[in-house]
């Protein structure tokens, strides 16, 4: 299992302390880091910059929003960011929220894996340097009875074969992340209540035409110390803004999985806290048991217990949030989790 770093949405705290993780994860030999982006600062600037100012890390989107972008486009900025990295790219991908993508970029959110499959296999086309003439439910490709043509990428990637992950969290996308992606960016894993999501992924593997390997990269918050109760409630928050917050109160995704995971009645009580704007009260609502089995606290033979158990089910990059602290704190605890990883014995 190898690690990796997630610094979250760029803008949202500080952001040289964030390069600064990045640079400290390279010389450490992380595999990967990632950001992420909502409605603020997008993607692939934040990873253009950390890949200009580290050597031989990857970094990964996870996501660029589907809604946001044209497959086309999101080709040519695979295409640019992978060589200009020199072939460090990961490429995720994901369709975002009804609310993000109906209220800031006017996309309808309908019929979400149909237009994934597509998005990919689009994707997939350009970057191979097909001629892009696709006709399916959702895009087509010249635009008939017009002046379009088919076109060709002018540049060629530095890879053909870009790996392409998808963030799920539901059983069919789930099922179609093993299907047509190279990995998948899982959010609140836990590896005594993942049986029915790796089932999934594995029922998508088994119609896949693809025969590589296939990489399952669960982000988890990690907070070092003795106290556990302490390190909790660092967290508690990170679980409320999701399991209460992303999302209406009928379609939120996260707070859905928190319920398949057997926390219905805490769900419930997060939610109606977060959605009053009583954030308080919804980091207060969310258990102890959730936090424990979808994060890493405690001292560094806990958490290295705790690693071998992700490992054992599957995971293959176990990818770091490290948001607790000053950048000395998070250094130490990036310096730490390597440590653990090595007293797990699954290194």
């Amino acid at each position: 299992m190898r690690l990796g770093l997630n610094l979250g949405y760029w803008g949202a705290g500080n952001d040289s302390d964030n390069l600064s993780l990045a640079r400290e994860a390279d010389a450490m030999g992380y595999s990967v880091v990632w950001a992420a982006e909502a409605y603020g600062s997008d993607v692939p600037s934040v990873l253009a910059f950390i890949a200009a100012q580290t050597k031989r890390i990857d970094v990964g989107a996870a996501i660029m929003q589907i809604p946001a972008r044209t497959p086309a486009t999101s080709a040519m900025t695979a295409a640019t960011l992978d060589t200009l990295s020199g072939g460090r790219f990961r490429m995720g991908l994901g369709v975002s929220g009804p609310q993000v993508s109906e209220g800031w970029h006017g996309v309808r959110f309908d019929k979400p894996l149909g237009r994934t499959r597509e998005y990919v296999e689009i994707v997939r086309m350009a970057l191979a340097r097909e001629r892009l003439r696709y006709d399916g439910d959702h895009y087509v490709l010249p635009l008939p009875d017009g002046p379009g043509k088919a076109l060709t990428l002018t540049v060629h990637p530095a890879r053909v074969d870009i790996p392409i992950y998808l963030a799920a969290v539901g059983p069919k996308n789930l099922e179609l992340t093993g299907e047509i992606a190279d990995g998948w960016l899982a959010i609140f894993f836990s590896p005594e209540h993942s049986a029915d999501q790796l089932a999934a992924i594995e029922a998508g593997r088994h119609k896949a035409t693809a025969t590589g390997d296939f990489d399952i990269v669960p982000t988890v918050p990690i907070c070092m110390g003795d106290d556990l109760a302490a390190a909790a409630d660092l967290i508690r928050p990170y679980c409320a803004l999701y399991v209460g917050g992303m999302g209406s109160r009928d379609k939120n995704f996260y707070n859905a999985q928190a319920r398949r995971m057997g926390f219905d009645s805490a769900a419930t009580e997060i939610q109606d806290h977060y959605l009053n704007r009583d954030y308080a009260a919804a980091a207060a609502a969310v258990p102890f048991e959730f936090v424990d089995a979808t994060a890493l606290i405690g001292p560094v033979g806990r958490i290295a217990e705790r690693m071998a158990a992700y490992a054992d089910v599957g995971v293959t990059t176990l990818t770091l949030a490290v948001n607790s602290g000053d950048l000395e704190q998070r250094m130490a605890t990036l310096r730490g989790a390597v440590d653990a990883l090595e007293m797990s014995g699954r290194a």
